[in-house]
């Protein structure tokens, strides 16, 4: 024997259904199963959307970028003597 001995899980089972009633029990039992569908739909929907656009020219994937900017020195502060 042991907690998760069948006649247990048969007593709980009753508890459950005289506490809640079977009604109950049954739009719970729906509701959690509109959940699960949703949340798959989500699931399945995320996978199917690109990460990020393709670039029309295929060339462009590797090329390298840079900046072309020019360096300009800062004016010095004052001194004080």
């Amino acid at each position: 024997m042991g907690i998760f001995d069948w006649k247990h899980w048969i007593v709980i089972l009753i508890v459950v259904v005289l506490v809640f009633g079977t009604k109950r029990l049954k739009n719970l039992g729906s509701d959690l199963g509109e959940t699960i569908k949703g949340f798959r739909k989500a699931m399945n929907t995320d996978d199917e959307k690109p990460a990020e656009p393709a670039p029309a020219n295929p060339d462009q994937l590797h090329k390298p970028q840079t900046i072309d900017a020019q360096a300009q020195r800062a004016a010095e502060p004052a001194r004080k003597d």
